[in-house]
């Protein structure tokens, strides 16, 4: 019974943790709206950080807790999951067009920065806090590039989110501090229900940030991304995922580097290069034809199949 109630807790924590990012990220946009903040600005900032957010509360919340673990393998897994999983079912049901700047700039830019965190971690088994402001530097760098494409790109300026002016400021700031509110204490039980679980099965933090941790924090992106392209509108996908992927490493493990030095265990250095190869298969997969069709979503899948069969063995 004491599983069952940690299983539901987890379910429960992962539904305050999306229900939270969405209210913070609708609220705060229309409050950026409202005073006049270029919808450009909101989309890549914002709304871009809030696909972030489950990932950035629940790993913040387990460094602190001392379940270093998961707050690695939560980034990682999610990464790996965000491509392999969500782009893989994406290009089944639609092929996906992909941008010249994501093949030229952003796939690149994300296999350098999953090799750098591998690095900052190897060299004394932590992301410390300067290894966290080396990450907040390239973040930083990043959204430098968000605004050179946002005033070059045309696509980009089409694609912003659109929020409305006419809502009363005050249930805009009700919902940005429910939706902040949510995320806290959805992060607190989801990372405590998993660590009993870890616990109770034997299983290593390690995995259970890889794997159930990882699939419930990107749960937004992939109902976001299939319903995407259910809809045929599935074109954004590929840049969306990438960017969250960058802000996973740069923004969640950056920040959770600054408030506690974060372990970095051997066995990441797996994950790591993993994920290094997850980045890379979709590199190759959209170059031919900047495209990612059926044939290499069902590869990407393929390779989810064959990571999660080496996590379990």
């Amino acid at each position: 019974m004491e599983m069952v109630l940690q299983f539901l807790l987890l379910v429960a924590g992962f539904v305050l943790l999306i229900k939270g990012a969405d209210w913070f990220v609708e609220g705060a946009s229309k409050i950026a709206d409202k005073f006049g903040i270029p919808q450009i600005v909101i989309g890549l900032t914002i709304v871009a950080m809030g696909t972030s957010l489950p990932e950035a509360a629940v790993s913040i919340s387990a460094a602190l807790k001392g379940s270093a673990d998961i707050t690695i393998g939560n980034v990682l897994g999610s990464n790996i999951l965000n491509v392999l999983i969500i782009l893989g079912l994406t290009a089944a049901v639609c092929p996906v067009a992909v941008k010249r700047n994501t093949i030229r700039y952003e796939i690149p830019f994300t296999i350098g920065v999953t090799a750098l965190l591998a690095a900052l971690g190897l060299i004394d088994n932590w992301v410390g806090r300067v290894d966290g402001a080396v990450l907040w530097v390239f973040m930083i760098l990043y959204l430098v590039y968000l605004f050179w494409v946002s005033k070059t790109d045309k696509e980009a300026v089409e694609e912003a989110p659109e929020a409305g002016k006419k809502e009363s400021l005050l249930k805009m700031v009700i919902m940005v501090f429910v939706g902040a509110a949510l995320i806290v204490f959805g992060s607190d039980i989801t990372v405590d229900a998993a660590t009993a679980i870890a616990i109770g099965f034997g299983m290593s933090e390690r995995l259970v940030g890889l794997t159930i941790v990882a699939l419930g924090t990107s749960l937004p992106e992939l109902v976001t991304s299939v319903t995407a392209s259910v809809k045929g509108k599935a074109d954004i996908a590929v840049g969306n995922i990438v960017g969250s992927n960058l802000f996973n490493i740069l923004f969640v493990v950056g920040t959770a580097a600054l408030i506690t030095p974060v372990p970095y265990g051997r066995n990441f250095l797996i994950d790591s290069i993993c994920a290094i190869v997850t980045v890379t298969l979709l590199w190759i997969c959209v170059i031919p034809g900047r495209k990612l069709n059926r044939v290499g979503g069902f590869i990407l899948l393929a390779g989810y199949a064959g990571y999660f069969i080496y996590l379990i063995r």
